[in-house]
């Protein structure tokens, strides 16, 4: 289950990957062509090239979690390739990103980090 505090930071692979890869395939390319450790917090996300499909791969204290989703309608707002290297987004763009909306919510307020009480 996706919970915040299990996670430090979450990775979009740009572009397509190729979904009949299971949990071993997704970890070879967060080491390989990520040059990330696919045993860290982190959730490492991808996408099919319909765009209506999505897979998270997560380590958890012993084991790997292999999240799926599929859309029945639409797709998700998945950023090109332009670049090889994975995309480090938000907790809170990850969630508007599984609602269907872009990464990026001009109108939504910023996030605020509160120091002192007053």
């Amino acid at each position: 289950m996706l919970r915040n505090h299990s996670f430090d930071r979450v990775y979009l692979a740009r572009g397509s990957t190729d979904l009949r890869k299971s949990i071993d395939g997704l970890a070879v390319i967060v080491q390989e062509c990520f040059e990330l450790d696919p045993f860290s917090p982190c959730l490492f996300v991808f996408c099919n090239r319909k765009r209506d499909k999505l897979k998270i791969l997560q380590w958890e204290h012993n084991g790997f979690w292999l999240h799926y989703r599929r859309l029945e309608k639409g797709t998700f707002h998945w950023p090109s390739e332009k670049e090889t290297a994975p995309m480090n987004i938000s907790p809170r763009q990850l969630r508007w990103l599984l609602d269907g909306l872009p990464l990026e919510q001009k109108q939504a307020h910023q996030e605020v980090t509160a120091r002192t009480i007053l």
